[in-house]
């Protein structure tokens, strides 16, 4: 395993970002701990995703027969409202659920494979602007599971990861975000 990490290592390229765009600072460390828990056997789960995306589809449907009705404006005004309403309340819906159930997540997963006593993880991080503290939380996708754990969570300072130039240091970053999966792994769910 770990032959194989130094293996790809040495064949990627190093990545690089701009160290005073916080916007990419946070992009880079979020796609690295996805690839990271996805190398773990925690395959991505792409329903959020996707519901999101035919929620978008279903609007954009509705704002092209608003736009390309076969009447003109006079006659097809209740038919406009009727797609101007539709409109506003798949939008209402695709925020409702980017709220309530996104928040800050970047990454959901199944249970690994052959588990039986796991669920699976949302990963949730936050990077806030004009600070350097980068906060990475681990939670169970269903906190009602008998199986589900704690929260695991950590917030360290992003300059330690990246050198001057702005090039990720991914061995250090994948033995953070590697230590808090397995304290995750060995965490209990605490009685209430």
């Amino acid at each position: 395993m770990q032959e194989k990490k130094e293996e790809m290592a040495s064949t990627k390229t190093p990545k690089k970002t701009n160290l005073l765009d916080h916007n990419s600072i946070k992009h880079m460390l979020d796609e690295s701990v996805t690839e990271i828990v996805t190398s773990k056997g925690f395959p991505e789960d792409n329903r959020m995703s996707n519901i999101r995306l035919l929620i978008g589809v279903v609007i954009i449907v509705i704002a092209l027969f608003a736009q390309f009705y076969n009447k003109k404006f006079p006659e097809n005004r209740n038919f406009l409202l009727g797609c101007i309403g539709l409109y506003v309340v798949f939008n209402g819906l695709l925020q409702l659920i980017i709220y309530t159930k996104e928040k800050n997540a970047i990454l959901f997963t199944y249970a690994p494979s052959g588990s039986f006593n796991s669920t699976g993880l949302i990963v949730t991080s936050k990077l806030p602007r004009f600070s350097d503290m980068y906060t990475l939380i681990i939670a169970s996708a269903d906190p009602q599971s008998i199986s589900a754990k704690a929260p695991v969570e950590f917030t360290k300072s992003v300059t330690q990861w990246f050198t001057k130039d702005g090039v990720l240091v991914e061995g250090l970053f994948w033995k953070d975000v590697e230590g808090l999966i397995n304290e995750y792994a060995k965490e209990t769910k605490k009685s209430k």
